[in-house]
């Protein structure tokens, strides 16, 4: 069992930068895949980034590609993402979410994750 609580969300400028943070409980965190997702008002919750347990591995939507960098750090059991270049369409709630299980092809979906943060609010103003 993994439990998931996100933190770092805000108002910022466009341009500007903010780093979200997920914290995780449980001693198997170094074992998951992590990933983040986001949701607008109205819309679906969209995958952003994610990361393989070794941190060798990472991938991005990419519509934040060079924008966004996601990392992790297990002895802290925690998962971050640096937002960089922050633009208004970028305005969502953020969700942390963890996967004990490995396929590529899956990261990019919701169903792959079995845990999920309550989210963080991100607010981008023009």
């Amino acid at each position: 069992q993994v439990q998931l609580v996100e933190s770092g969300g805000g108002l910022v400028q466009a341009g500007g930068s903010l780093r979200l943070s997920c914290a995780a409980s449980g001693r198997t965190f170094s074992s998951y895949v992590m990933g983040w997702f986001r949701q607008a008002p109205r819309k679906e919750r969209e995958f952003v980034a994610a990361i393989r347990w070794s941190a060798d591995t990472t991938y991005y939507a990419d519509s934040v590609k060079g924008r966004f960098t996601i990392s992790r750090h297990n002895a802290k059991n925690t998962v971050y993402l640096q937002m960089n270049s922050l633009k208004p369409e970028d305005t969502a709630v953020y969700f942390c979410a963890a996967s004990p299980f490995w396929d590529s092809s899956r990261v990019y979906y919701t169903t792959f994750y079995d845990y999920w943060g309550q989210g963080t609010q991100v607010t981008v103003s023009s």
